[in-house]
């Protein structure tokens, strides 16, 4: 596996889920398809995970409601919303932890 690939506490790359994939593919869970939550797909973390996902000096936690990214070297993608927060509107590097609470 690539560094980064699937585990939490490593670095990797992340992809925004966009309004245009939305209307694309059928999200099976509704929160993904809402672009304005806090959300994020990950290929192995549990549905309902809290991860924080930082970027340079930004971070954003996020809920961990869908499975993905399916592309080889990234390991989580976010909404808009919460890719925005980080200052990101396409590809990114990012650190990603789960968040205890």
């Amino acid at each position: 596996a690539r560094r980064g690939e699937g585990e939490e506490g490593s670095g990797g790359a992340l992809r925004r889920i966009g309004r245009e994939l939305e209307k694309k593919i059928g999200l099976s869970v509704p929160q993904v398809s809402d672009s304005g939550a806090l959300t994020a797909a990950h290929r192995s973390l549990p549905f309902g995970t809290l991860v924080r996902v930082t970027h340079g000096a930004r971070s954003v936690d996020v809920r961990i409601n869908d499975r993905g990214p399916f592309v080889r070297g990234r390991v989580i993608d976010l909404t808009p919303a919460a890719a925005g927060r980080l200052g990101i509107s396409g590809l990114g590097r990012v650190r990603i932890e789960r968040v205890q609470r």
